[in-house]
């Protein structure tokens, strides 16, 4: 296993280098440039996003596809992935990994509308659609569609699974004293009684689920801002300034060059918001929604909430506990974690608990239904169900297995997937830009 995790340190190296920090930033720049900065429609996509298009076709509201989506996407990374960032690349990381969620609206965006401009509608009425089908029916790339799917599948073992598990089960052993196995056996029970019934049993209890613990984490985040208000401000200036000096920042920080804050900062950012990954598509083409810009206004909301909001704040919380407890052991993500928020007296572990459990079980959630997806593409309906016997079986096991070298594998499988979800929307970005001027800027968004 540690030679395993050498490779994938060696391997990840190169995926998470500058070519894929060009990639992606580049990716995030050109649509936004190219969209006339569709991040401006903000508060205009929030807004629809609580709206209900009864009477379109799809399988789910636009609101359970994006508290759907929410759920796959917020999880261990915005906690304890920010918190390595941070250890590994320093405070700026924390910028780069803010850049990501600001600019990751466009490619959003951009995501979503291609996932409902090219998704099928199945035999029984059930919409399916993703990057694999973008690829496959907007650029007649079958075979990038069927590379795409095969990573999908692979990564939400890994990404969606069990790391989500692994995480749950460590913190209620160590805070709790909890066996792994009875944390297995609760996860792998819950997770049964919720994806036996689909996307709408997953989106109803997303539903409920998402907007309690955002709101329960972030009211404990700005409980901890509170507590160090002396340094907030000191640590947003030093998180903008070490993003851009190469000089090792002080005050109990791990020191870094400004393309190791890149590296860390873009790669916990992509993989907390997504964006560019090509994974919350899937989710949004099931989504009832009267035209494709629509739902991709509602998907761009996603980067927002997750990553400019959520990650954001918890960098802030983060980098103001160290300056304010300069003592405090920066070299590990987790431990930082954990001192961070027991500066709130009493509560402070139970927040931090609440926080890591719901968001990893919610991710639990939303990427079986992203899985399952891509392996229906791949092999037809009736491998559902075998899915699904694996899925349940995987939370167990990620739950009693030490995984040494899950965030290498999270980071791997990360990386493959973007790549071919890029290209469709480069080579696709001028029916982006179609749409978006027809629906859009043309003031025709109530269209069917």
């Amino acid at each position: 296993m540690t030679g395993l995790n050498d490779l994938l340190t060696h391997i990840n190296g190169y995926l998470w280098g500058v070519p894929m920090i060009v990639l992606l930033l580049g990716t995030h720049i050109y649509l936004t440039i190219r969209l006339k900065f569709p991040q401006r429609y903000i508060f205009k996509a929030i807004r629809l996003s609580v709206k209900r298009d009864k009477e379109s076709t799809g399988d789910v509201s636009q609101f359970s596809a994006l508290a759907t989506s929410l759920a796959g996407t917020i999880g261990t990374g915005n906690i304890i992935g920010v918190a390595t960032a941070v250890t590994m690349g320093g405070p700026g990381a924390v910028f780069w990994c803010w850049m990501t969620g600001v600019l990751g609206i466009a490619t959003k965006y951009a995501e979503g509308l291609l996932a409902v401009k090219y998704r099928v509608q199945t035999e029984d009425g059930k919409m399916l659609g993703g990057p694999m089908y973008a690829l496959e029916r907007g650029l007649g790339c079958r075979w990038l569609g069927w590379t795409f799917a095969f990573c999908t599948i692979v990564a939400s073992f890994f990404i969606g699974n069990m790391i989500q598990c692994n995480s749950i089960s460590m913190l209620l052993e160590e805070g709790y004293h909890i066996s792994p196995f009875a944390t297995g056996i609760t996860i792998a029970l819950l997770t049964c009684a919720v994806i036996m019934f689909g996307v709408k049993g997953i989106a109803r209890v997303c539903e409920g689920l998402v907007p309690f613990m955002a709101v329960f984490y972030v009211g404990g985040c700005l409980w901890l801002l509170g507590v160090n208000h002396a340094y907030v401000w000191p640590a947003l200036r030093l998180i903008v300034t070490d993003a851009f000096t190469p000089q090792a920042a002080t005050g109990g920080f791990v020191g870094a060059s400004m393309m190791i804050a890149m590296r860390y900062g873009i790669a916990r950012g992509l993989f907390s918001n997504e964006s560019g990954l090509g994974s919350a598509p899937i989710v949004a083409a099931a989504a009832r929604t009267k035209n494709p810009v629509r739902q991709a206004l509602v998907s761009s909301t996603s980067p927002f909430w997750d990553t400019v909001v959520i990650c954001a704040i918890t960098g802030l919380v983060l980098v103001s506990s160290i300056m304010a407890n300069p003592e405090i052991d920066s070299s590990a993500g987790a431990t930082l974690t954990k001192v961070a928020f027991g500066q709130i007296p009493t509560f402070g572990p139970f927040v931090l608990t609440m926080g890591i459990v719901t968001f990893s079980f919610s991710t639990i959630l939303g990427w079986s239904y992203l899985g399952e997806k891509a392996l229906e593409y791949l092999f037809g309906r009736r491998a559902r169900i075998v899915y699904r016997v694996l899925w349940i079986a995987a939370t167990f096991i990620g739950s009693i297995t030490a995984i040494n070298l899950v965030w290498n594998l999270g980071d791997t499988c990360n990386a493959l997937m973007a790549i071919p979800n890029i290209i469709s929307l480069l080579l696709l970005s001028g029916v982006v830009v179609k749409e978006t001027r027809h629906y859009l800027w043309e003031k025709r968004l109530d269209e069917e």
